[in-house]
């Protein structure tokens, strides 16, 4: 009886010790956390790896990968985070396949119907930015991200170099706040201005559009890292649309050495933008929690995974 219980611990310790963690990063994004569910679950199907999620900031993220303590990063966004991995060098791989985005300055339908309002330019217009203007300070007001998203200090940049920022109130604040803001602004007919990007739910819930901007042109940007200048944005510029966008799952590149099964996953896998777009909808409209979205999603989706590794 003894050496039975002796040999079951044996088991449960060595089956314990043989279940390998992959530690998988959520940042702020909405999608990002239920794509992180995603993959970790289609790993631990596949490999038998034991995921593990940790939450952090999009640099942060990458400087945790480059460190070795963190394995995945579900949404990289690019150009946003380019410089970021370019830093972290060999020690992060990013995925070849991707979802094409955009990113850049929405306006709600009653804004253009109300205010006329068509380019991001528009927004210099005294008289347009009062249109944005709900608590009589005398600025309008623009969501331009959480302020943990590189994507943000960007945006003040371009403020500055459009010079919105002098007619505009530049809001930082979680999304799902700005979000609730967008629906309530839609509901009572109020003009409304805020960043965005897609793939993103809000283009099938609402009637919003992208303002016109100059087409990107590289040689007018120029973005300087807040952390090795204190007068970052006055010596960063961007005065241009963004580039074209995309997403991509990037990881750690020992692990094509060390766990060589899951790197060759997370370089198969392959989402769409309605994928994006309806893992943000499942978690901001519908209120799920990221797991349960991502339970939904694989359960719907199982054949498609099962094409990623034909």
């Amino acid at each position: 009886m003894g050496a039975l219980v002796l040999m079951a611990l044996i088991t449960c310790s060595t089956g314990v010790a043989a279940a390998q963690e992959i530690v998988v990063g959520i940042t702020a994004w909405p999608s990002a956390k239920v794509s992180a569910y995603v993959i970790g679950q289609v790993l631990a199907e596949r490999t038998g790896v034991t995921p593990v999620y940790v939450e952090r900031g999009s640099v942060g993220l990458l400087t945790s990968i480059a460190r070795g303590d963190i394995d995945v990063y579900p949404e990289l966004w690019s150009p946003n985070l380019d410089a970021a991995v370019s830093r972290a060098g060999a020690a992060v791989t990013v995925s070849t396949r991707s979802v094409t985005g955009k990113q850049g300055i929405c306006a709600t339908r009653a804004a253009i119907d109300q205010t006329g309002i068509k380019a991001v330019s528009d927004l210099t217009n005294p008289d347009i930015a009062a249109a944005f203007d709900s608590d009589d300070d005398g600025r309008g007001e623009l969501w331009i991200g959480d302020a943990s998203w590189f994507s943000t200090q960007v945006e003040r940049v371009r403020a500055r170099s459009a010079g919105y920022d002098q007619t505009m109130q530049l809001l930082q604040a979680p999304e799902d706040m700005a979000m609730a803001a967008v629906d309530a602004s839609v509901a009572l007919a109020q003009p409304l201005v805020f960043y965005c990007y897609s793939p993103h739910h809000v283009f099938v819930l609402h009637d919003v559009v992208m303002l016109a901007e100059p087409a990107f042109d590289a040689a007018a940007w120029q973005l300087v890292a807040p952390a090795g200048d204190p007068d970052w944005l006055e010596h960063s510029r961007a005065e241009t649309a963004w580039d074209v966008s995309s997403l991509s799952i990037a990881f750690a590149t020992r692990l094509k050495t060390e766990l060589p099964a899951v790197a060759d996953i997370l370089g198969r896998i392959q989402f769409e933008a309605e994928d994006i777009a309806g893992m943000s909808y499942v978690l901001q409209v519908e209120r799920k929690s990221p797991e349960a979205a991502a339970h939904e999603w694989l359960a719907e989706h199982r054949a498609r995974i099962d094409g990623w590794f034909e």
